[in-house]
């Protein structure tokens, strides 16, 4: 390991869920001194992925950073065939079709989007995260796992409240998951943004592993969960079929 690679990484990590942070606030998010911080701050800035604000001092992301993902979202020929397969669903419902991947930490990071045009949705950038256990992406991506690692997940995954609606006891969960199970899709009712619901089924690689997920996201009062259930289920299964022939 090459402690200062891993130390720069972290601390671009770090802005993740920060618009600017100070150098004391980079110390204080990676656990690491003063001193190591403005090095690592220093190097960052003169290579052009943190720009440090002379007034306030603190510091921002660059569009730099962007590039470190762009050979990941262009050159993947899953994420290529998907795009016009999302093209299609979301002609054929007139709704938003959405493409994540799980991450290391039980969250579904989102690649893709295709929107429609008459309505302005959630602004969600690629690479924004939903913890798999408030997303039907995610519960829908858990129904592959063994026995024994759902158990694990169910017990050790933070379950916080981001909306009224959340599920966050585990027997419910593991409910949800078993239907979704039964059903090959999974859902969620307003359970991290109020107002949504989304239907999502798993992307299959070929040898028959769970890689990523299709759903479609919907607006209340226009949809029910129970129209968006019986019109989208069968639609997300389809869809990520035909993306899991390229994976």
């Amino acid at each position: 390991m090459i402690q200062s690679l891993e130390k720069g990484l972290a601390v671009l990590e770090s802005f993740r869920d920060h618009a600017t942070l100070s150098l004391q606030e980079i110390a204080q998010e990676n656990g690491i001194t003063m001193g190591s911080a403005q090095r690592v701050a220093h190097t960052l800035e003169q290579t052009g992925y943190l720009r440090k604000d002379p007034r306030s001092k603190r510091y921002s992301v660059t569009v730099k950073a962007v590039g470190l993902g762009y050979s990941y979202l262009y050159r993947q020929p899953l994420f290529q065939h998907a795009h016009a397969v999302m093209h299609q669903v979301n002609q054929e419902c007139g709704e938003i079709v959405n493409l994540s991947v799980p991450d290391a930490e039980d969250n579904m990071v989102f690649v893709m989007r295709v929107a429609p045009a008459r309505h302005i949705p959630v602004y969600m950038p690629a690479g924004t995260r939903i913890p798999c256990f408030a997303s039907a992406s995610g519960r829908a991506l858990w129904t592959h796992l063994p026995p024994a690692e759902l158990e694990r997940k169910l017990r050790s995954v933070a379950r916080r409240k981001h909306t009224p609606h959340t599920t966050t006891d585990a027997e419910a969960l593991r409910a949800l998951i078993e239907q979704a199970r039964r059903d090959r899709y999974a859902y969620a009712d307003e359970e991290f943004y109020p107002g949504d619901v989304n239907v999502a089924a798993t992307v299959l690689d070929a040898q028959g592993e769970p890689v990523a997920a299709v759903n479609i996201s919907v607006p209340k009062p226009r949809w029910s969960l129970a129209r968006a259930r019986q019109e989208l289920g069968p639609l997300v299964i389809r869809a990520a079929r035909a993306i899991g022939q390229h994976a």
